[in-house]
Order: C-alpha cells, then sequence, then structure tokens
C-alpha cells in the first residue's frame, strides 16, 4: 500500500452486489425469516407455528419444542406490529403513575409488570411529575401514541375522588390506591382494616392510647389509615393524642419520634409506613428509650427489610403482588369483554405481622 500514491479504484460490483449495499457476501440483502420457513424446517404446518408464537396453550410438548427449537436455529421473530394489525390489540398494558420513590408504588409496578408478563403482555410506564389534569391528559395522548391497549393508573393523591382530574372516556382503565370507586374501577390495599389491627394489637397488649405518625396530607392511603386509627381509639373509648405528620420518610419519622421521646405518656406509636417507623426506633434509642419495654412501635407496609430492624419490626403486611395481579386481571377482562372501566372498588385485605418491637407497657421514668 503507498499511502502517498494515488488511490486505487474498487472493482466494480457483480451482479445482486449493485442493489445489495448491506455487506453480505453476494450482495444480497438478508430476507426476513417467515413463519413458512420455521414451519418447513420444524416440519409442521405454519398454523401450528402461529400458535406456537402467540403462546397458544394447545399445542402438543414435544411439538412445541420443535418449533421453538427452530425459530431459535433461523432467528425467527414474531412480527408484533403485523400480529397488532391483525387482531387489533397490541398486547401492552401502560402504567400511569406520580413518582416511583414510593415503596408502594414501585413495588405496585413491580407486580404489575411480573403478572403482564405471565398474560404475554408488556408494559410502558410513564411518570407524571406535576399531577394535574392536562399532564394527565397528556400521559393518555402518549400511551395512545405508543399503542397501548389498556392504562392502570397508580395515584396515591385525592385528585380522582376531589374532581381535580378525570380520566378519558372509553378507556380500558383500572386505577390503584384511590377512593374514587363510583366512577372508575378501582383496586387498593384495604387501608383501614390495616390500621384497625394495628391499633388493637397495642391496645390489647395493655396501652391506654396510641400516638400515630401520619404520610402526606395528600395522600389518599395516608389519610385513610389516620382516620381508621382515630375510629379505632374512639370505639375502645380510648383518648386520640394530636397525630404527628411525616411525609413516608425515615428521616420524617426520625423528627417526630425526638418530639415523642420527650412525651412521658408515649407508650405505642403506629407509624404510617414502615420507613418512617425506622425513623422513630432511630430517636428512641438516641434518646435511651428502649423499644419495645419503653415504647412499642409499629409500622405499616411489610417491607423486606422490616425484619432486618433493630428490633425486628412489628408491621402491617400490604400484599403488593395481589394488587398488581387483580390490577391485569382487571384490565384484561376490559380487552376481552370489549367493555370499560366499571365502577367499584377491590379491596386486598391486610395482616398484622408481629415481630419484637411491640409488647406489655411498663411505666416511663
Amino acid at each position: 500500500m503507498n499511502p502517498d500514491g494515488p488511490a486505487r479504484q474498487a472493482p466494480a460490483a457483480v451482479g445482486g452486489a449493485q442493489r445489495g449495499g448491506s455487506g453480505i457476501p453476494g450482495g444480497r440483502r438478508k430476507q426476513r425469516v417467515s413463519m413458512a420457513d420455521v414451519a418447513k424446517l420444524a416440519g409442521v404446518s405454519s398454523q401450528t407455528v402461529s400458535r406456537v408464537a402467540n403462546g397458544h396453550p394447545g399445542v402438543v410438548g414435544a411439538t412445541r419444542e420443535q418449533v421453538l427449537a427452530a425459530m431459535r436455529e433461523l432467528g425467527y421473530r414474531p412480527n408484533s406490529a403485523a400480529r397488532a394489525l391483525r387482531y387489533g390489540q397490541f398486547n401492552t398494558i401502560g402504567v400511569i403513575l406520580f413518582g416511583l420513590a414510593s415503596t408502594g408504588n414501585s413495588r405496585t409496578v413491580e407486580a404489575i409488570a411480573t403478572h403482564a408478563a405471565a398474560e404475554g403482555y408488556a408494559i410502558t410506564l410513564i411518570p407524571i411529575g406535576i399531577p394535574t389534569q392536562d399532564n394527565v391528559l397528556g400521559a393518555f395522548t402518549r400511551m395512545g401514541e405508543l399503542a397501548v391497549d389498556a392504562v392502570i393508573v397508580i395515584i396515591e393523591i385525592h385528585l380522582l375522588d376531589a374532581g381535580t382530574v378525570t380520566l378519558p372516556p372509553g378507556v380500558h382503565v383500572v386505577v390503584v390506591d384511590s377512593d374514587a370507586g363510583d366512577r372508575y374501577s378501582v383496586v387498593d390495599t384495604d387501608q383501614a382494616e390495616g390500621a384497625r389491627l394495628a391499633v388493637r394489637h397495642l391496645l390489647d397488649l395493655g396501652h391506654e392510647t396510641v400516638w400515630h405518625v401520619t404520610g402526606p396530607q395528600t395522600s389518599f392511603a395516608s389519610q385513610r389509615r389516620e382516620q381508621a386509627w382515630r375510629v379505632a381509639l374512639r370505639e375502645a373509648g380510648r383518648p386520640v393524642p394530636p397525630p404527628l405528620h411525616g411525609d413516608w420518610s425515615a428521616e420524617s419519622g426520625y423528627e417526630a419520634g425526638l418530639e415523642l421521646a420527650a412525651e412521658p405518656s408515649c407508650t405505642a406509636v403506629f407509624a404510617s409506613n414502615d420507613q418512617m417507623a425506622l425513623g422513630l426506633l432511630r430517636a428512641f434509642h438516641e434518646r435511651g428509650l428502649a423499644v419495645p419495654a419503653d415504647v412499642s412501635v409499629v409500622g405499616f407496609d411489610d417491607i423486606p427489610d422490616a425484619s432486618c430492624f433493630v428490633p425486628p419490626l412489628t408491621t402491617v403486611h400490604q400484599d403488593f403482588a395481589e394488587v398488581g395481579r387483580r390490577c391485569v386481571q382487571g384490565v384484561l377482562r376490559q380487552i376481552r369483554e370489549g367493555g370499560t372501566s366499571r365502577p367499584g372498588t377491590e379491596l386486598v385485605p391486610t395482616r398484622l405481622v408481629v415481630r419484637e418491637s411491640t409488647a406489655p407497657p411498663r411505666a416511663r421514668g
């Protein structure tokens, strides 16, 4: 090679190479593998290949494996766009939510994705930073452009039930964590029963009353838990202490704990989530109070780390997997029946998980 000499002209392309330009030997563009190619290699009909590609259960196991092996060998990919045009659906569920930071939202999305995949559906996620009517409508417009079959909306704050935000009519939709069951199909954890279980547990241990650290005042779940806490104390004829307001964070629980540590009458606390309960544990430890000997603590959520707190946390278990399953089944039912969101609320039961952060009271000081 002579870098200073004139460039040598490449030889002219021959035959099909002039048209190819694909870099494939012989100049021929690689053709897409068809369903007929797979059927020929597997020794079955194209209809059988179609059934396997679409997850149809009516295919014998050995035949299914034979077809799948042929797909792998040929590098066959089902044409999802063509299938969508043919059957009128995209096998995709949209999820609109206001933030992924909270434990409930992130675990609910995970559960939705898991159950959707088991049904042969993917999910498209659109988070909304500021929950306004325009942003919600914008998210639905984007979902339409992305071609989804249905939408699950996770709204943790009072919007739908307050009429601040409405959803477009005629859409397959299920709403999570809302009080809008009079207009939409809603799936939620039984927040009130969970709070009642926490309060009753502490009262049954012998505590005179139960103090409470709430979540954000804009949160539907937080308000429902606070309301149930008040009702449970009043029904038991016990005094209702002033609640301390948190924001779901451990830091806000810590700040509340410093206040409660200075309150001699406080022997039991119900925190509206486990992160705030963690903050309480730290504050009580720093102020020389033993949990549960001096103060009992109950959380809400039963996050995976709750059993590793010091001491292990008594808490209310939320079944996020069941919430996700019911959401997916709800939108699939609407898709298959050709209907829209039917008003009503499905409540997923909660249960109390008793660990070592609660005990009968003893006099403080």
